[in-house]
């Protein structure tokens, strides 16, 4: 798979385990140093400060889009390469989505999920057909997991989970993956 540039769905929290950050630090140096694009939220706080940093350190190209709300909220990141403030969330979603070519998911709140869910929703509806990834960081996301497969046993999907979102528990088995 040929990802150029990829969204990072987390949270502008640190969340209670090391491993969220851990996870973040890793993803963003690999992406630094493979010369892959980071699309994100535009933040410098929790694991959304952890990633673009990396990223930053091992001499990555950053694509920050955060709404003026969230401009003190998440404490705009003015260290990245490129920081685009919009208007508003609706906004920050689709630019993030029309620069990315996959996405993928690491630790966070409700905005994370939100943003997950609009990405997984608009590629059921054939609005675009990105890969979606999520990064189960220490278990983080297990309950989710859980859930998604009872939607796809109870046949509420239209086609089986694994075509549109994928889980991997490390950055390396996801890396890997992608090689």
């Amino acid at each position: 798979m040929d990802i150029k540039a990829l969204a990072v769905f987390c949270g502008s929290k640190n969340g209670t385990k090391k491993i969220y950050r851990q996870h973040a630090a890793e993803l963003g140096t690999w992406m630094g140093l493979k010369g892959i694009t980071l699309i994100y939220g535009g933040g410098n706080k929790g694991i959304m400060g952890e990633l673009s940093n990396a990223a930053m350190a091992n001499n990555g190209f950053v694509v920050g889009v955060i709404p003026k709300l969230l401009l003190e909220w998440e404490h705009a990141n003015d260290k990245i390469s490129e920081l685009i403030i919009v208007d508003d969330m609706h906004a920050r979603k689709k630019i993030i989505y029309e620069k990315c070519d996959a996405a993928l998911i690491l630790s966070g709140g409700y905005g994370t999920l939100d943003e997950l869910f609009e990405m997984l929703t608009w590629n059921q509806l054939a609005i675009h057909n990105k890969k979606i990834f999520i990064i189960n960081s220490g278990g983080f996301y297990d309950h989710l997991l859980k859930h998604m497969q009872h939607l796809e046993n109870e046949e509420f999907l239209y086609e089986p989970m694994s075509e549109r979102i994928l889980f991997f528990n490390d950055i390396e088995s996801f890396t890997d993956h992608l090689n």
